[in-house]
């Protein structure tokens, strides 16, 4: 019998939780198959059978485990058993010839014979009528499915209260009274659902309030007009994607952007450790990417030396990861300055909480169409407002509001990217 232990995933980490087992107890599992998941505070990863064997359980779901800690047992000694998939020959011509004698009926046939004893009551019983055009195949009784044609009602979000799912009378009725309620909603429904909070999310509460009470953190707003970005893009994109293989997006311009800008202003790259200030030579920018248990934030390592290309590359595999719950440790730590994009959900404007032990989160917002003033007259640009939320311990007013300002030059001249600077200037080494 062979022990799967709880690996160590980190050295700040103590325990984990066993989220799910992707095998049952007492079955039979391959060398290097995966056989449980495990969340620690930072991220989820799998266990994997490190022998063939029959696999015994030992910890249970929802349980918080000690790394090192045995989580199940591997019977390696256990016979592989025969697979033996297919049923019977005769197993469904006897179910057939045994429906046969006993006259089985299914439940739809036995409602609707029209021999049946029992009397019809209410409409429940009654033959729907063949489902229209456009109603998806909704089932409905004659007088509902005419009320839904008179007022012209989506069928789909009608609760249906009848037998095998049939809308009646009264729920028709009931939609147009109340619309907009949730289809299978409760009327003034009180329920209430309580749920163990994971390793995961409880460690996004504990950093978001230190970062709120141990850092003097300040925002401060601007807006950026997208146009170019946008033109830029339409023009390119298809170019783009056939010579990369990847889509030409925001984040590339972006992270292009804040890299010169933080280099020329140093100190929104650096954070406080104990009493002195760690400037970095390098920009490693985190990305923030909502994933199915929480937020997590993995890092794009030396942004400034990578092509717009590979800037995409790398955040289509990081979201990926992070969608999948992929991301490794090594993945999700570090990182010298953040980009987070509530854009992306429709968010207009924002005042983005800092990544710890960061000193600045830029955060970016819908596009939106609005008037703007530009020479003296009143045009439509497709404009963005930008958040920059900053340790005021470490970066000064001047310093923030700088950096803001070279950030939205730089993406409202995205020619500027290719040097940080005007291409002429740069020619002329000015």
């Amino acid at each position: 019998m062979i022990d799967i232990k709880v690996p160590a995933v980190g050295e700040s980490i103590s325990e984990v939780s066993l989220v799910k087992w992707l095998k049952k107890d007492g079955e039979y599992v391959e060398r290097d198959e995966m056989i449980a998941e495990l969340e620690s505070e930072k991220a989820t990863f799998e266990v994997n059978a490190e022998q063939a064997g029959v696999l015994r359980t030992v910890g249970k779901e929802g349980d918080t485990l000690k790394i090192g800690d045995v989580v199940a047992q591997i019977d390696e000694a256990a016979a592989k058993p025969e697979r033996n998939d297919l049923p019977p020959a005769n197993l469904s011509s006897n179910n057939t010839e045994t429906q046969k004698k006993e006259g089985a009926k299914s439940p739809e046939k036995k409602a609707e014979r029209p021999d049946k004893k029992e009397p019809f009551k209410n409409e429940q019983h009654v033959q729907s009528t063949p489902p229209g055009a456009g109603d998806g195949g909704i089932k409905a009784s004659p007088l509902a499915s005419a009320m839904i044609t008179d007022k012209k009602i989506d069928a789909k979000n009608i609760h249906a209260s009848g037998y095998n799912g049939k809308i009646l009378k009264d729920d028709v009725l009931e939609a147009l009274t109340n619309p907009g309620r949730k289809p299978n909603a409760a009327a003034f429904s009180r329920d209430e659902k309580r749920e163990k909070m994971s390793n995961l999310r409880k460690t996004i509460s504990r950093r978001l309030v230190e970062a709120k009470n141990s850092t003097a953190m300040l925002t401060t707003f601007n807006e950026v007009d997208m146009s170019k970005i946008m033109a830029i893009r339409a023009a390119n994109k298809d170019k783009f994607k056939e010579a990369h293989g990847v889509n030409l997006g925001f984040m590339s311009f972006f992270a292009k952007a804040v890299c010169f800008a933080l280099q020329e202003w140093p100190a929104v790259n650096a954070y406080i450790d104990g009493e002195e200030i760690i400037y970095h030579q390098y920009c490693d920018i985190s990305i923030a990417v909502s994933a199915p248990k929480g937020l997590v934030v993995p890092v794009i390592r030396n942004a400034e030396s990578l092509s717009m290309a590979e800037i995409e590359m790398k955040v289509i595999e990081l979201a990926t990861k992070a969608r999948e719950n992929k991301l490794s440790m090594e993945e999700m730590q570090g990182g010298t300055f953040t980009l987070t994009n509530g854009g992306v959900f429709g968010s207009l404007m924002s005042t983005p909480i800092i990544n710890i032990p960061q000193s600045a989160i830029l955060g970016m917002h819908k596009i939106q169409e609005r008037p703007v003033v530009i020479d003296g007259q009143i045009v439509v640009r497709s404009m963005m407002y930008l958040a920059l939320s900053y340790d005021h311990r470490v970066i000064d007013g001047r310093e923030s509001v700088s950096f803001l300002v070279r950030v939205k030059e730089l993406l409202e001249n995205p020619e500027l990217l290719l040097f940080g600077k005007d291409p002429v200037k740069a020619l002329l080494q000015l």
